[in-house]
């Protein structure tokens, strides 16, 4: 399982990480938003064939898109503190509504991603 959707599971303890994956999944393969004057297919389409098939093996990492996605359908911005360069920025992620209900935290290595548990 991706050590993101696990991460996401410590802000969703009653999901399992697979069904934080598939209804991330869903979402895309439903055509969600995932930014504002963008069609989710074309963002899709750019990633590369199976897109959506590839994301719901369980091996596969999630990334930007499935942070993105996560965003949309929690409501939740999502800060990811990138300590894959030695300066330690942070990458913010909103709903394209621009409203969330909560603020959540991650940590990502440049391979692995882990939350910051508060």
């Amino acid at each position: 399982m991706s050590c993101l959707f696990n991460s996401m599971h410590y802000f969703l303890p009653d999901l399992s990480s697979g069904d934080i994956r598939n209804k991330i999944c869903d979402y895309i393969q439903n055509g969600g938003a995932l930014v504002d004057g963008l069609e989710t297919s074309d963002i899709v389409k750019m990633e590369g064939g199976n897109y959506i098939q590839n994301m719901r093996n369980t091996s596969t990492w999630g990334g930007a898109i499935e942070i993105q996605s996560a965003c949309n359908i929690w409501q939740w911005r999502i800060i990811v503190k990138n300590f894959r360069d030695r300066n330690g920025t942070s990458i913010e992620f909103i709903p394209v509504s621009s409203n969330y209900t909560k603020t959540i935290q991650l940590e990502w290595t440049g391979g692995h991603y882990e939350p910051v548990r508060s």
